[in-house]
Formats: structure tokens, sequence, C-alpha cells
């Protein structure tokens, strides 16, 4: 798995308050990329334009959209709605967080229950879903994902 240059730096700074995130930046499979070639560039400017505000905000998903629009067979994981539809009309495939983990489950890697877990605690850490803690077994199965 390879991330850009600029969610190393994010996560770097992110580490300093939660200290969790260095397991991130410690795994030895994951590989930090720079965007440095002019497609590369080009392709973040792109993004940059659409995504980035006054606060700054949203600079890791002009990486990650600009690091897999360049580099072949990439797939962008991001749950940004605006980061997603910024994608429109452009070479690169996206995939959501909950669509990587409900393939995991399809694939017996991990289970619902352990799912559900991480949804809950990722809704408690403010990260927006599409139901509320507790709420991923139903949500499965009213999006028709699982059988349960």
């Amino acid at each position: 798995m390879v991330i850009p240059d600029v969610v190393e730096k994010e996560l770097r700074e992110g580490s300093e308050k939660y200290h969790t995130l260095r397991c991130v930046l410690d795994a030895d499979w994951i590989e930090t990329v720079p965007i440095d070639t002019p497609p590369q560039w080009e392709s973040f400017v792109h993004y940059e334009r659409r995504l980035v505000g006054s606060d700054g905000r949203n600079i890791g998903e002009c990486g990650v959209l600009a690091l897999a629009e360049n580099l072949p067979g990439a797939v962008a994981v991001v749950d940004d709605r605006v980061a997603v539809e910024a994608t429109r009309g452009r070479p690169v495939r996206v995939r959501r967080t909950l669509g990587l983990l409900c393939d995991a489950i399809r694939a017996g890697l991990l289970t619902v229950p352990l799912v559900s877990a991480l949804a809950d605690d990722l809704i408690r850490g403010d990260y927006r879903l599409p139901f509320q803690v507790g709420g991923f077994a139903e949500w499965c199965v009213r999006e028709g994902i699982f059988d349960l």
C-alpha cells in the first residue's frame, strides 16, 4: 500500500495528539510516495482547486487522488463525498472505507462484530458513517450488503 507524502505529513502532525497514528507510520507494508512528477503535480493542483479551502483541509485527499490517478492500477481510498465527486470525469478509481471493510467480511478476513466495533469507534471519533453507533449490521441488511 502506498500513501502520498502529504498524507504522511498529516499523520506525523496528528500523531502528536493521537498516538495510535504512530502504528500507521511505523507499518512496514506502507510506502510513502512523493508527489513529484509533472503529471502527479498537475492532478494534485486540479484537486486542490476543488477541495482545499482557506483552512487548508483536504490536502491529504488531493494527494491520494493525484497519486491514484497517476499510478497504473491504483485505487484511491477516500470517504469525503466532495473528494469523491471531484473525481468525476477523471481517470481515477475510488473506493470508500466501508466498501473495503465489507469486502474483507465477504473474504472471511474480518467479521461483522469486529467491523461493527471498528465502525463504532470511528463514529465516536467524529468519523461520519451512514448509521449511528451500533448500526452497522442493520445498515448492511438494509442496503442489501449481507443477509445476516
